[in-house]
């Protein structure tokens, strides 16, 4: 057994991997929220404790398109 190799994922690929995740699961929540199965404020909420829960920030770009999703250290 070679234990010179690190076999466990880099932070970055976890990283990657957490991000695809929260953005998955915040296009769930903008579907719900497109099709009328949640309402905003549940939306809002949901998206609050889904960025929380997950460690993320969420920054809003200054001409209203997608958020850049920033990972915080925790």
């Amino acid at each position: 057994m070679d234990l010179t190799k690190d076999s466990s994922p880099s932070l970055t690929e976890n990283d990657d991997k957490k991000t695809a995740l929260y953005i998955r699961q915040k296009n769930l929540l903008d579907t719900f929220l497109e099709h009328g199965a949640i309402s905003k404020a549940q939306y809002d909420k949901s998206l609050h404790d889904l960025t929380v829960k997950m460690g993320m920030t969420e920054s809003m770009n200054t001409d209203g398109s997608t958020p850049v999703v920033n990972h915080t250290n925790k």
